[in-house]
C-alpha cells in the first residue's frame, strides 16, 4: 500500500494571483474588456480558464479557447512567475516526504507550466510526479486531470491510500468523481461556503493544520505528534 497526496498547485502550494489576474487582464483587453481590480478577476484561479471565460464574460466556447492564448501571451513571459510559495509549504513537503507519504501534483493548469512553476521556486523535488491539463485544456476538468495522474502514478484507489489537497470546489468534486476524499485548505481561494457546498470531507486553516491532517489520515499519528 502507497500513502498517496494530491495536491492542486494554484491557491494551494503557491499564490498565483498577480501572475493569473494580469494575464486574465491581458486576455481581456484584447476584447475591449478593461478590468482595473485584479480582485474582480480572483474567481479564475483555480478553475479551467474556459469555464471562467464563459462563465463570467458570456463568451462562446470558441472566444473562451481564443482568449487562453492570449491569457497565455503574458502568462508564458511574465504572469507564470509572478507568484509566490506560502509560508510553510516546503517544510509540510519535506516533513510528508519523511513520513514516506508520496506528493503528487493534479492541477488543471498546463502540465509544462506546472512544471516551470515548480522549478522555478525550488518546488519540484519534493513531488514523485506533476499530473496536469493539455495544452489546448481538452484534458482540463479536474475529475480528468485526477484520473489522469493516478494512471499515470499506477496507483490502485482499492490498495492505495489516497487523499486530494485544493482550495476551490473543482478539487473537491473531481476527487469525489474519482472515489477519493478531498480536504480543502481555507488560505487559498475558497470558502466554507464553497468547501460546505461541494462536500469537502475536511477543512483546514493553515500548512500547519493541513500537515497534521495528511500525516493523521495517512496514519501516522505518531509522527504528527513528535511534529
Amino acid at each position: 500500500m502507497r500513502h498517496i497526496a494530491l495536491f492542486d498547485l494554484d491557491g494551494t502550494l503557491t499564490d498565483p494571483k498577480e501572475g493569473i489576474t494580469r494575464s486574465v487582464q491581458h486576455a481581456l483587453m484584447a476584447y475591449g474588456i478593461k478590468v482595473e481590480d485584479p480582485d474582480e478577476l480572483c474567481p479564475f484561479i483555480g478553475p479551467p480558464l474556459s469555464d471562467s471565460f464563459q462563465e463570467f464574460y458570456g463568451f462562446s466556447l470558441q472566444q473562451a479557447r481564443e482568449a487562453i492564448h492570449y491569457f497565455h501571451e503574458y502568462f508564458t513571459e511574465r504572469g507564470m512567475f509572478e507568484n509566490r510559495v506560502y509560508e510553510g509549504i516546503p517544510g509540510m513537503l519535506e516533513n510528508i516526504r519523511k513520513a514516506g507519504i508520496v506528493p503528487v501534483i493534479a492541477t488543471s493548469k498546463p502540465e509544462p507550466f506546472a512544471e516551470q512553476i515548480l522549478e522555478h521556486f525550488d518546488l519540484r523535488k519534493y513531488f514523485d510526479l506533476v499530473g496536469g491539463a493539455d495544452m489546448d485544456e481538452t484534458r482540463v476538468k479536474k475529475g480528468e486531470v485526477i484520473s489522469y495522474t493516478l494512471k499515470r502514478l499506477g496507483a490502485d484507489k482499492s490498495e492505495d491510500r489516497i487523499l486530494m489537497i485544493g482550495d476551490r470546489k473543482h478539487d473537491i468534486i473531481g476527487a469525489h468523481e474519482n472515489g477519493i476524499p478531498c480536504a480543502g485548505v481555507l488560505y487559498g481561494y475558497g470558502s466554507r461556503e464553497e468547501f460546505d457546498e461541494a462536500g469537502a470531507d475536511v477543512q483546514v486553516e493553515t500548512v500547519k493544520e493541513l500537515e497534521k491532517y495528511i500525516l493523521d489520515f495517512m496514519g501516522n499519528q505518531e509522527q504528527s505528534e513528535k511534529d
